[in-house]
């Protein structure tokens, strides 16, 4: 009792119902009393007619069912009820004054669990019969309203969806428009009054020009990183090294300048997005190239291992590397370890790298020392 009485889901106690029918008067109110400890709500009836027409109106946890009764049995108003989508799983308790064969004849028993008691029965008996069944109904119910909360919480999280689809679409259309704008004009001014502009006037339409590619990247980045975990997976298996080569190789086809020592072991093969694991690696090796553009020979190093059930990917350099102590900080949109005067960039590759790794069911960590060069290790699962 005390489980069905301190059973509450969001702060709403369920109450059950209990139908109990037999045509004698007296059983009804011997019943009535047995039960009046347990904290549910009792409909009695004298008759299998009676009980139909209760369960027009009520939703029943439980029926108590006299077997021996004139017009319609307990066997009869139980086929009936099990006929009915609305009380085809009502549990039963059928109550006789003499157990026999014939509860096998008793059809539909495999839609809901019955259970009998023969008179003259002791009351602690039936007392915990319905406290089981009461039990059972509570959890049910909590299960049911889990399950609907969950469904309303899908639903919230499409809508959600919905609107961030919207959003993004309103910021590329509407941000992206006017920087052209910006841009083509400033592109103008250069072209056609250039020989018009000083230095400094020069120095300050170039500068508008760079800011507006820098914000027309931005905002491709953060489109990218919101879009990311909407789309659908499209699982294959990912010959790591021929990606890893390819998107090392177009990252450096313009650095003629820089003297980059690449190397890579033999990596396992990886299950999962293709498009998805092309950005993280892209991101990862784009950092490394850029954090090493102070060292005369940067070294830049792609391996991996296995190590128990996990194969560990990393991307290795020995560029300016960072504060171990600030590591938590650089999965984190818009979160920087170096001046943007330093190294350009906005923010977001990493956050798009973590993102990446955790819609692939992995993990992500990064190891560094200032000027002793970065490791970045990621799993696939």
């Amino acid at each position: 009792m005390q489980a069905i009485e301190q059973n509450h889901f969001n702060g709403t106690k369920i109450r059950p119902k209990i139908l109990m029918v037999d045509d004698r008067r007296e059983n009804l109110i011997a019943l009535e009393r047995l039960l009046k400890e347990i904290e549910v709500d009792l409909y009695p009836a004298t008759s299998g007619n009676e009980a139909l027409r209760l369960t027009l109106h009520h939703d029943f946890a439980l029926a108590l069912l006299d077997i021996q009764m004139p017009e319609m049995d307990g066997y009869e108003l139980a086929g009936l009820l099990r006929q009915d989508e609305k009380t085809s799983r009502i549990p039963f308790i059928f109550i006789s004054a003499i157990y026999t064969d014939h509860i096998n004849v008793f059809k539909g028993y495999e839609k809901g669990a019955f259970s009998y008691i023969t008179k003259p029965f002791e009351p602690k008996i039936l007392i915990n019969k319905v406290k089981f069944f009461m039990e059972k109904f509570q959890h049910e119910e909590a299960l049911r309203c889990a399950h609907e909360a969950l469904e309303q919480h899908v639903k919230d999280l499409k809508n959600a969806n919905e609107e961030l689809r919207s959003f993004s679409y309103s910021v590329s259309h509407d941000l992206r428009a006017p920087l052209r704008v910006i841009s083509g004009y400033s592109n103008i001014l250069l072209e056609d009054y250039g020989a018009k502009l000083d230095d400094e006037g020069k120095k300050i339409v170039n500068t508008i020009v760079r800011n507006t590619n820098k914000m027309s990247n931005l905002i491709d980045d953060i489109l990218n990183f919101s879009r990311l975990t909407r789309q659908d997976k499209m699982l294959q298996n990912v010959n790591m090294n021929e990606l890893v080569d390819t998107v090392f190789g177009e990252l450096t086809e313009h650095l003629s300048e820089r003297t980059i020592k690449y190397t890579r072991t033999d990596l396992q093969p990886a299950y999962g997005d293709k498009t998805m694991i092309r950005q993280l690696i892209s991101n990862l090796l784009g950092n490394a190239i850029k954090y090493t553009g102070p060292c005369k020979k940067a070294l830049i190093e792609v391996g991996g291992s296995r190590e128990g059930k996990e194969y560990i990917y990393y991307v290795k350099d020995n560029g300016v590397g960072f504060d171990d102590q600030y590591k938590e900080k650089l999965f984190g949109v818009f979160q920087r370890l170096h001046k943007e005067t330093e190294f350009e960039g906005t923010g977001i590759g990493l956050a798009i790298a973590n993102k990446v790794v955790r819609h692939h069911g992995g993990r992500i960590w990064g190891e560094s020392k200032p000027d002793q060069g970065a490791t970045f290790f990621f799993t696939l699962k």
